[in-house]
């Protein structure tokens, strides 16, 4: 805005800010945190001569002008500089120069004076200043994605427990029990409205877990706080709730009348409890107890129901103990203590233990087997071995058979071998388009069939059955609806990275979509923990894919989709291996001709958020926009932070700080908060839930604020325009997002409206070109 030289003089008045030859004053609406007098969000204004107007230009004034001198005249300097001297270098200006050091250094106290909660409530207003530039879309997705997902809706499969030819699942906040293969009306066991006293507004069924005889079911509500309860409920013609288990996240049956289960408190599991029901007192007794930080408690069960096993991992090693079900009140058995670097799970067929570890030369997964009496890892057993760059996704045991199911460059194909001679491995290649398998929760051991689903992100699942006798596939398809598969086309891309590693990349698009290289691009990433990149179906996907949008996949380094090797290659001191092999993804997949850097976006979710992060810092122009759920930015202050729940247990994972100085001074170069800088980034949308114990908000406050602070830093010494940087606050917390039907449609719906706005698109041409 432009102003005479008289109004800016009567806006000056009080203040000692000297103004000399005005004529022009330029406004460059800066984002820094207001001062407490004001409240609420105010924009700090940096003025500019009338000769550095260019350097302005497309910049908005925010706030009134008065404030704006006002704030800068309480700067002692600038109130005694002339205006000439407010050039293009922020130094000029002492409290801008002040948080632009901050800046570069990375400083935690970016904002000193200023709590969270001012922060907070900052972030809220801004947010809402925001939304009504995508408030239309936003409905318009809505009403999309509704319709899509109820389409699909069918398609959906949950755990259903199969025992002795009754049937428990659970349905619409009800469990209930029917006879197999039969078309009665189900028995209503448990439902959420028995237990509003627990609060389970937003609560959702999780486990179900049924005794051995039928006597008792058990079950767990999780809640939006990211809290379980385990309920216990009596089994007869009319069900009966018996107990309730608080923070029981993992439980599994010994006897019909004893109960092992695990606590869940401020996200770590180091308990295991006894629980006692015919006893008139009905008591736990501790029965295992972690003392290693590190490592995380859980309980299973093998698949010939013999044993509970206490399975204790952490992120390099594990260690598990034995529960014999027929003698339920016996103390827990150790298989093998642990050993750094070895991990290992464990299973029981015919008296054997079946293990599959990391154990030997190769440092992929084995299995071996060893008696049960003496179960050591010096009477290991070799029997099958995955080999280099396979992905074991699963193993099952059946009555002479077992089934190795692996995936090798997004591939999945089953592995068969006779138990008794393990030597001869027959080699199932599945369908080309299908990304992920589940197998059925409900299998018996005694049977030779293996039935699973199988789907991908634009495929919903498909029920196969594999005969191992007849070695053939029976595909229970609903014909009504065509697979989507039919009219998708999925492609397979090896991207080379820095050290000539070729990078696996899965692309999606519509068969018959044309110019690809002008059309939209949402990239996907995660890379941490040795955890694939979820690749399970999700029909909003389908609205993208409707538009003309392509979908890519980049499986890089830190998950695990070529094997174990493929985490290691990327953690620790080597973590940013994975951010260049996502910058060689983007490279490549512009090169084969899938869009352009404008028509680019990136989304990823927690961990996956570094990745992301170091990307917009380290080359912000491959991508247009960026959005993130609950993702981790600031791996530095998180690690040196050992009062976090989560910061020892993550140790073995990104390293300890505190400890080795070399690992700190890495983690600062590759940290997305610590390497925030003046510069072009792309536009970025982050959803943080209020009471997210994993990653906690306070941290993605101060990570906004100071992106926000650099592209303003920055558009005041160059031409580009500001991008948007928005926080959306979501109140709950649940680290994974919300559980409720209608949240998670209008979440979605955010994202693409932000999408689609930042990326210019009009959702009427899409139809238009498709048409």
């Amino acid at each position: 805005r432009q102003v005479g030289s008289a109004d800016a003089r009567r806006w000056a008045a009080g203040p000692q800010l000297r103004l000399t030859s005005v004529h022009n004053l330029t406004i460059t609406v800066v984002s820094f945190p207001p001062p407490k007098l004001w409240g609420g969000v105010i924009d700090f204004c940096v003025l500019f001569p009338p000769h550095s107007r260019a350097a302005c230009t497309g910049i908005k004034m925010r706030r009134v002008v008065s404030l704006a001198i006002r704030h800068l005249s309480r700067c002692p300097a600038a109130a005694a500089a002339p205006l000439c001297a407010l050039s293009r270098n922020p130094s000029a200006i002492p409290c801008l120069a002040r948080d632009h050091h901050n800046l570069e250094t990375g400083g935690h106290k970016l904002f000193p004076g200023y709590n969270d909660q001012e922060l907070f409530e900052a972030e809220l207003k801004y947010c809402k200043s925001k939304s009504h530039k995508y408030s239309k879309l936003e409905d318009w997705f809505k009403k999309r994605l509704e319709e899509m997902c109820n389409k699909y809706v069918s398609n959906s499969y949950g755990p259903v427990v199969q025992i002795n030819g009754l049937e428990y699942f659970e349905e619409d906040g009800y469990i209930f029990r029917r006879l197999q293969n039969s078309d009665q009306v189900p028995e209503v066991m448990l439902s959420l409205d028995q237990l509003q006293f627990l609060h389970t507004k937003d609560a959702q069924f999780q486990q179900i877990r049924v005794s051995p005889n039928q006597k008792y079911l058990a079950s767990s509500v999780h809640t939006l706080s990211d809290e379980s309860t385990c309920v216990v409920v009596k089994l007869g013609p009319k069900p009966e709730v018996v107990h309730f288990l608080p923070r029981a996240f993992s439980f599994e049956w010994g006897t019909d009348d004893s109960l092992f289960y695990a606590t869940l408190e401020n996200l770590q599991s180091h308990h295991v409890y006894r629980l006692l029901l015919e006893d008139t007192r009905t008591i736990s007794e501790l029965v295992y107890k972690e003392n290693d930080p590190r490592f995380f408690v859980e309980l299973a069960c093998t698949k010939d129901g013999r044993f509970v096993t206490i399975n204790s991992n952490s992120k390099n090693s594990s260690e598990v103990w034995l529960l014999d079900r027929l003698y339920g009140m016996d103390s827990p058995k150790n298989v093998q203590e642990r050993v750094p670097g070895i991990i290992y799970h464990v299973e029981h067929w015919r008296n054997e233990l079946y293990i599959l570890t990391n154990y030997g030369s190769t440092k992929e997964y084995r299995l071996m087997k060893a008696p049960v009496s003496s179960p050591g890892m010096k009477n290991w057993q070799m029997v099958y071995a995955v080999k280099e760059k396979n992905k074991l996704i699963d193993m099952e045991l059946f009555k002479d058979h077992c089934i190795m199911i692996l995936k090798c460059y997004g591939n999945l194909y089953l592995q068969v071998f006779s138990l008794s001679e393990p030597k001869a491995v027959k080699c199932i290649q599945l369908p080309p388009w299908a990304c992920a398998i589940k197998s059925e929760d409900n299998l018996k051991c005694e049977a030779n069939k293996f039935s699973f689903w199988l789907s991908s992100p634009v495929q919903p699942p498909v029920n196969l059955l594999y005969s191992v006798e007849d070695n053939e596939f029976y595909i229970h398809e609903d014909e009504s609806k065509p697979m989507i598969t039919r009219d998708c086309k999925v492609t397979r891309l090896k991207a080379p990275s820095m050290d000539g590693t070729l990078v696996p990349i899965t692309v999606f698009h519509k068969e018959t979509l044309n110019q690809m290289n002008k059309k939209p691009l949402l990239v996907h990433v995660y890379g941490a923990y040795g955890i694939d990149l979820n690749v399970d179906f999700k029909p909003e996907q389908m609205v993208l894919l409707e538009d003309g949008w392509i979908l890519a996949y980049c499986h890089v380094r830190g998950g695990g989709e070529l094997g174990l090797r493929w985490h290691k290659a990327s953690r620790l001191d080597k973590k940013c291996v994975g951010i260049g092999d996502l910058k060689a993804c983007l490279r490549h997949l512009h090169r084969m001709g899938y869009s352009n850097p404008s028509q680019t976006a990136l989304t990823s979710n927690s961990a996956g958020g570094v990745l992301a992060g170091s990307l917009c810092n380290v080359s912000p122009g491959s991508i247009r926009a960026v959005v993130l759920r609950a993702p981790f930015l600031d791996v530095l202050n998180t690690m040196l932070d050992p009062l976090l729940p989560l910061t020892i247990e993550e140790q073995e994972e990104w390293g300890d700080p505190l400890s080795d100085q070399n690992l700190l001074k890495y983690i600062q170069a590759y940290c997305p908060y610590q390497n925030i800088k003046p510069q072009k980034y792309p536009s970025v949308f982050i959803t943080a839930y209020q009471d997210d114990k994993r990653v906690p908000l306070s941290g993605l406050l101060r990570y906004t604020r100071k992106l926000r602070n650099a592209v303003a830093v920055n558009a005041c010494n160059t031409m580009d325009e500001l991008p948007d940087i928005i926080l959306d606050i979501q109140p709950g917390g649940d680290h994974f997002g919300p559980s409720d039907w209608e949240e998670s449609i209008y979440e979605v719906a955010r994202h693409y409206a932000f999408l689609y706005k930042q990326l210019e698109l009009s959702v009427q041409s899409a139809h238009e070109e498709l048409l």
